[in-house]
């Protein structure tokens, strides 16, 4: 086997040892020499104790999508060895602790035995700093079997070991003991090793829930209400951190709140009732979180104030697989509450479109008056990915909608001819114009209400005026499908009828697929769905396939159904592509799929 910047390295290590820090410095030393790469946190739902994994795939032609099969495994966890034995393809290499003698049943992998814990208990005589080195061992022999950038890695160590830099030379002899071991007693460098690249140039590593947090600060937002959950909790940590950087004046005055609420129901409470007030308001959960709050959800929707909600998706039912990623919520957020509701969603694919959408939501959600939702998952939020830097124009300015001044309201009934509502439509976009608490001395003012009201905001038990305000509501809906941002599509052959949908963090093995699928001579076409509700883009690419495999990471195919129920596509047309094991999607995942479906003797051939 030989794979230069072509490659996945696999940790197998045990949850708070200390280990997550060390595997990391690899992605990123790989990653500032410029080699792309895609790290994934394999970890479990507990604090110290059970297995844990971090896998690095390394592609100089750009795929970050997972890979399966492991080319080189670091074994460090005795619990967990037979099953990373069995991961490791053949050819490949398995590093592991030698201090205890080991019998690995298998001859086609050769293995790497570093007496780690001796080495480290000949050097330091505490316990804790006994494990915490094993790991920066483990790390020095790495920059030799694999040729990596020591310089690169010192950067990398004192980034991490900022305001602790007395740690610095202990970490750095620990590398030098595993690197000088990996000299004396292996051939140095392996087939499969690093060398300097230019793939990576220009890039910035950064996870979903920072840029989330990031996003909310640019898109304005001065009040964030959250209660923990995993794997949402560093989003709304990472706005506190940004704000307390960039809303603060000089004077130490904080331009922002947040509230960790007492529990979810409370926390979309405080967001919502920042939003009635005039305030850019968020909150961020999981899927958890969403059946909690989707009685104020509805509130929300039928009220018409604008708030801005992240789901960090995570395995489900019930408390479900918290530590494991997927896409189970598209329904449950599409029609949150009881009644009838419909809210637009948002899907980034990556942290740099968590960061665009997510401030681009709070203009949404002030626009249409209404929850909006950024469908993130714990894939994209607690990753490291590599991805394109944010961009922000200094000119931007927040659009409120349609928010009336004092002198607004004055002169409303001679502009509009008719005397202001708060649910009146008289643009005919569905959408009524609003005011914010103490506008007006003597106008303005209605009674934010979840009964049924009319246009005016006045309570009913008429159900042909209330059949008549959610009418109106249900239009702002097609106004919204006109504003959200549009699909993206990839049309490889213009005489194809076969395509594929997808959506979110399924679309780094989506378009690696699509590329093996061309080399192997089968050329489909492609569709991105980046919001809900669906453009008349997603009717009309729908509408030009006869055959349209729909990829997605739950069981139910709950995208098929929306796009069945919502877009009238025929559910004859649309063959459900399910991945939903918790771990992110794989090319070779969706590729089997597509050939089993269309060339089934190739893809029996490449079994």
């Amino acid at each position: 086997m030989s794979g230069i910047n072509d490659f996945v390295i696999k940790f197998a290590t045990v949850n708070g040892s200390g280990s997550a820090s060390a595997n990391t410095m690899v992605a990123k030393t790989l990653f500032r020499m410029g080699i792309p790469v895609s790290p994934k946190n394999i970890f479990p739902s507990n604090i110290q104790g059970l297995p844990t994994w971090y896998e690095v795939r390394v592609s100089e032609a750009g795929y970050v999508a997972r890979r399966d099969g492991i080319d080189f495994m670091v074994a460090m966890n005795p619990q967990t060895y037979a099953e990373d034995l069995a991961e490791v393809v053949p050819g490949g290499w398995l590093l592991y602790d030698s201090s205890m003698p080991r019998i690995w049943p298998r001859d086609d992998i050769t293995l790497l035995p570093i007496p780690i814990a001796q080495i480290c208990a000949k050097q330091w005589t505490d316990a804790r700093q006994r494990q915490l080195f094993k790991n920066m061992v483990y790390v020095g022999a790495l920059v030799e079997l694999l040729s990596m950038d020591m310089e690169a890695l010192k950067g990398v160590i004192s980034d991490q070991l900022k305001g602790k830099e007395k740690l610095m030379a202990a970490n750095l002899q620990a590398v030098e003991l595993g690197r000088t071991y990996a000299r004396e007693h292996f051939s140095c460098p392996l087939s499969i090793h690093a060398r300097p690249a230019e793939g990576a140039k220009g890039k910035i590593m950064v996870t979903g829930n920072d840029a989330g947090g990031l996003a909310a600060v640019y898109g304005g937002a001065t009040v964030c209400a959250w209660y923990p959950i995993t794997p949402s909790t560093s989003l709304p940590e990472a706005y506190e951190k940004y704000a307390r950087r960039l809303r603060v004046t000089k004077e130490g005055k904080r331009l922002f709140s947040i509230v960790q609420a007492e529990d979810e129901l409370a926390a979309i409470g405080v967001a919502i009732g920042g939003g009635w007030n005039g305030a850019r308001s968020f909150t961020a959960t999981s899927g958890p979180g969403i059946s909690l709050m989707s009685e104020f959800l509805g509130l929300a929707y039928f009220a018409e104030v604008p708030v801005v909600l992240f789901n960090i998706q995570r395995g489900g039912p019930s408390t479900g697989m918290p530590t494991r990623t997927g896409q189970p919520d598209i329904i449950s957020c599409a029609y949150a509450s009881h009644g009838d509701t419909k809210h637009v969603l948002l899907f980034p694919s990556n942290p740099t479109e968590v960061f665009s959408m997510g401030a681009e939501a709070f203009d949404l959600a002030e626009l249409l008056q209404t929850p909006i939702m950024v469908m993130s998952d714990l894939d994209i939020g607690m990753n490291d990915w590599m991805t394109d830097p944010f961009t922000w124009d200094d000119s931007t300015e927040q659009s409120r909608g349609k928010v009336l001044s004092a002198e607004q309201l004055e002169a409303f009934k001679t502009v509009k001819g008719k005397p202001w509502g708060r649910y009146l439509d008289i643009d005919g976009d569905a959408i009524p114009y609003r005011t914010l608490p103490g506008t007006h001395p003597s106008m303005g003012s209605f009674f934010t209400r979840g009964t049924s009201h009319d246009e005016y905001a006045r309570y009913t038990e008429d159900g042909r005026i209330h059949q008549r305000v959610i009418d109106r509501i249900r239009r702002k809906f097609d106004t919204a499908a006109t504003v959200v941002p549009k699909p993206e599509i990839d049309i490889r052959d213009k005489g194809c009828k076969t395509a594929i949908i997808y959506f979110g963090a399924t679309r780094p093995a989506a378009l690696e697929a699509l590329d093996e699928l061309e080399r192997a001579g089968v050329r489909i076409n492609a569709m991105r769905l980046k919001a809900f509700p669906f453009s008349e883009d997603v009717k009309a690419f729908c509408d030009a396939h006869d055959h349209i495999f729909v990829l997605e990471q739950n069981r139910d195919a709950q995208m098929r159904s929306l796009l069945i129920t919502e877009a009238d596509i025929p559910a004859t047309k649309l063959i459900p592509m399910l991945s939903y094991d918790g771990m992110p999607t794989t090319a070779a995942f969706v590729r089997k799929a597509v050939l089993a479906h269309l060339h089934p003797e190739k893809a029996a051939a490449a079994e």
